[in-house]
């Protein structure tokens, strides 16, 4: 081998060493502290009533797991959070680990394979394998749990929260002001034109009895109430832009003959004054002091549960509002949603030593055991939870109760800084959800949960068929045109929801514009958009 060539292959031999060594979490060495235990970096959120250093589940795993926690910490501001974390990555200079809150910020799916692709986080099966049996029992009795988890090349990056929790897997509800129809000698509307002749007499008749026309027939926030109406006319689905599936073939339910005829409905519904102009711009709050308001009750039917629009305890806590069915229509749908969010609240990176690995995966399997998830999530047992007592009754009464939150005394105020909060890994399965000692009085604070479980059995079974959903929990984007994907999708949420919005106010005409519409979505490429979510959906069904 001349001069030249034996250069070249110590260079390609030196590489191939840096590149395995860059790579392989072993040659990290573990820094202890004086009395032997593992030191573990970790970036997680932080709210305002909290502090990680102090807090009683950061002792408690501490003396379980012989770790010593050092807190990189962000607010719960959403924005701020993601952008932190982003720099943290980009720096090199990342933690340990990152411990997250999904509603806040977490790692999406595109995330998990990008940075696992590129060896900053690192793939978990061996050491879920080796230490985390609790973690191995959850995947085989929740096969979706273990599915969301895995990325298509076969490596767990990351593992996602689960919380199964029932009432909000049906999430578009409305409640209507049974005081009014009693008042006005109506019966629970039924079908799309009981409910819109109930709106009217609830506009028109009084039902207040003040003698003024103040009363708002329905309001909501955002688009909430137009899921609910819609949902009797062509299927509303959870998903970003609203997704159709049939004989595993992708579609824009937002572009079908019966989502027009939901729009002409809808529309018919505004243009008679049922509908409350604010629905579309108002946030949470002011749908709150709508169904507030002092001088009399002016709100005949909300979109969400009743703390979505009112916090009078009188109000809220009373009979006064009703859980309706899903309405009936040409079709007779309710909006399904999975319970749980796709992606990653806990990862390891490369930066972690073995030890500290080892550590850290016997932690997070700790908490999928119920000891571990109840003191992780509300703190330690006697001072978060407490077992059960005689008397006690579960949510679901048909099982044995499993614990009670604290305090048992609902006027008494929680205490702070006492557990991780959804800081810490959900393992919220629905046997453990439904084993929560619960009031049994549905109208009063102790049994509000419950009251949401009844609601939502009168939804469960309106949901399409499993074929007919579009599995988003499952499905894995190419990070390669994630970015693409996100633009896109980003776009057409946009233009529906404007759309959406202007054919309902009349600002644009259902008849004559309509085609102009499914043109623009054209031309926003949503071809390009079915394709990619054909692709994934095809490496999952």
């Amino acid at each position: 081998m001349n001069q030249q060539g034996a250069s070249i292959l110590l260079l390609v031999m030196t590489l191939l060493v840096l590149a395995a060594c860059g790579n392989n979490p072993s040659t990290n060495e573990a820094e202890m502290t004086d009395d032997g235990r593992v030191k573990l970096t970790v970036f997680s959120p932080q709210g305002p009533e909290v502090d990680l250093k102090t807090n009683p589940v950061t002792e408690y795993m501490e003396e379980q797991f012989n770790l010593d926690f050092a807190w990189q910490t962000t607010t719960y501001d959403a924005g701020a959070a993601s952008e932190k974390r982003q720099i943290s990555l980009a720096s090199g200079d990342f933690p340990d680990a990152y411990m997250l809150i999904p509603w806040i910020d977490d790692f999406s799916q595109a995330e998990l394979l990008k940075y696992g692709n590129q060896g900053v986080l690192l793939p978990l099966n061996d050491l879920i394998e080796e230490h985390a049996p609790n973690l191995q029992k959850a995947f085989e009795q929740e096969p979706d749990f273990k599915a969301m988890a895995t990325a298509p090349d076969g490596n767990i990056y990351g593992i996602p929260h689960w919380n199964d929790c029932y009432h909000c897997s049906y999430p578009v509800k409305m409640f209507i002001n049974t005081e009014w129809l009693d008042a006005l000698g109506l019966d629970m509307p039924q079908t799309t034109e009981e409910f819109r002749d109930v709106l009217i007499a609830f506009k028109n008749e009084d039902p207040n009895g003040n003698g003024k026309q103040d009363e708002v027939p329905i309001s909501g926030s955002n688009l909430g109430p137009v899921q609910y109406m819609m949902n009797a006319f062509e299927y509303y689905s959870s998903d970003d832009v609203p997704m159709l599936l049939e004989d595993d073939q992708v579609s824009i339910a937002a572009v079908t003959d019966d989502w027009r005829e939901g729009l002409r409905y809808i529309n018919e519904l505004y243009e008679l004054g049922l509908i409350d102009p604010g629905t579309f711009t108002q946030n949470g709050d002011a749908l709150i002091s709508l169904g507030n308001n002092a001088e009399a009750n002016i709100l005949g039917v909300g979109y969400g549960l009743p703390n979505s629009y009112t916090n009078d305890e009188d109000r809220l806590y009373s009979d006064m509002y009703q859980v309706m069915e899903p309405l009936k229509g040409p079709e007779q749908y309710t909006t399904y949603t999975f319970p749980s969010q796709p992606g990653a609240s806990f990862v390891l990176t490369k930066n972690a030593s073995e030890e500290a690995q080892v550590a850290a995966i016997k932690m997070i399997d700790h908490m999928f055991t119920i000891d571990g998830m109840l003191t992780s999530h509300f703190g330690p047992e006697g001072v978060g939870w407490r077992q059960p007592k005689e008397g006690d009754i579960a949510l679901n009464e048909e099982v044995e109760p499993i614990y009670k939150t604290l305090p048992d005394d609902p006027n008494e105020e929680r205490p702070s800084n006492i557990s991780w909060g959804a800081m810490g890994q959900f393992w919220h399965f629905r046997g453990l959800r439904d084993a929560e000692v619960q009031g049994t009085d549905i109208y009063s604070r102790t049994g509000f949960e419950r009251r949401l479980q009844e609601a939502t059995l009168l939804y469960d079974g309106f949901e399409p068929s499993e074929d007919k959903i579009y599995p988003y929990w499952k499905v894995w984007i190419d990070p390669n045109v994630a970015n693409e994907l996100a633009m896109l999708k980003t776009n057409m949420i946009d233009y529906i929801e404007q759309n959406t919005v202007q054919f309902i106010t009349g600002a644009k005409n259902i008849e004559t514009e309509w085609d102009s519409y499914v043109q623009g979505l054209e031309q926003l490429n949503a071809t390009r958009y079915l394709e990619i979510m054909q692709n994934a959906y095809d490496e999952v069904k």
